[in-house]
């Protein structure tokens, strides 16, 4: 056996690449009768003489629409001027990627329309992200994001206009054509649609159209709560507090001083949502 990862799907066929060279393969009768089969990302072992998926690895996180394993770390690529920044936006994305277990990565972009206070103002809040734990790259050091993302599985979320095409064509001066940065990003008015790892530079990017519903209507109140990462690192007096209505709540009491108000107005929001 041999062990590869699948970079495409199309229908019931599986490209695998293995070391530099790709293996186009079915899978074996088992997964249909385990319920259980191989998609985009899946670390997997391979009979290249027959050329099937024999086995699969234990998936370290996996999205449903599309069907995506094993991913890395997610950009989300955050305009701060034209279209405005919303916290909003990027607390809920940040919400689903923690609540799939994938890594988020904030890139800041459109800095250069800024004033030097609107600069200062935006300075202080991701200085909070990064102090969370969350990394914050901006669109002026693409030589440290490219090395961040070197052997990385990357997938990409952003609204429309927050730059994530230009992103792409210049990390790494891959210099991709447009039309052939809307079809790596799932955007191609006359492509097939498919699921597929596009290997770019030093770097797997994966076709993420699912994340753009940004629904959390599957999402519990309970699980919401641990995708506020920062708040289990306050006491309250119910140990099954919401951080709410509830009294002695050791989050609220952080609220403006600890934790960004922003980020605590944004977690009520989507708890009423879930209502």
């Amino acid at each position: 056996m041999t062990k590869g990862r699948i970079v495409r799907q199309i229908s019931n066929l599986y490209t695998v690449l293995v070391d530099d060279k790709t293996y186009d393969c079915r899978s074996c009768g088992k997964f249909r009768l385990n319920k259980i089969k191989p998609i985009v990302g899946d670390i997997v072992d391979v009979d290249l003489t027959r050329k099937y998926i024999m086995d699969i690895f234990p998936r370290k996180n996996f999205i449903l629409r599309p069907s995506v394993s094993n991913i890395d770390v997610c950009l989300i690529v955050t305009s701060l001027k034209e279209p405005n920044l919303s916290l909003n936006l990027l607390d809920k994305q940040l919400c689903i990627l923690f609540y799939n277990k994938i890594e988020p990565v904030i890139v800041l972009t459109k800095l250069d329309l800024l004033t030097n206070d609107e600069l200062m103002e935006y300075n202080n809040i991701f200085n909070y992200y990064e102090k969370i734990g969350i990394r914050v790259f901006t669109n002026t050091e693409l030589n440290k994001l490219e090395e961040f993302l070197s052997k990385k599985v990357v997938a990409l979320m952003g609204q429309s206009g927050a730059g994530k095409s230009t992103l792409i064509n210049k990390i790494g001066n891959i210099n991709l054509k447009t039309a052939e940065i809307s079809k790596a990003l799932g955007r191609g008015k006359h492509t097939t649609r498919h699921t597929e790892i596009h290997l770019l530079n030093d770097f797997g990017l994966i076709d993420t159209p699912g994340f753009s519903s940004l629904d959390i209507s599957n999402i519990s109140k309970r699980e919401l709560k641990e995708t506020f990462i920062e708040f289990k690192n306050y006491q309250c007096k119910f140990k099954d507090c919401l951080h709410y209505k509830e009294i002695d709540c050791g989050v609220k009491k952080e609220v403006g001083k600890q934790i960004l108000i922003s980020r605590y107005e944004n977690y009520c929001k989507f708890l009423e949502e879930l209502k």
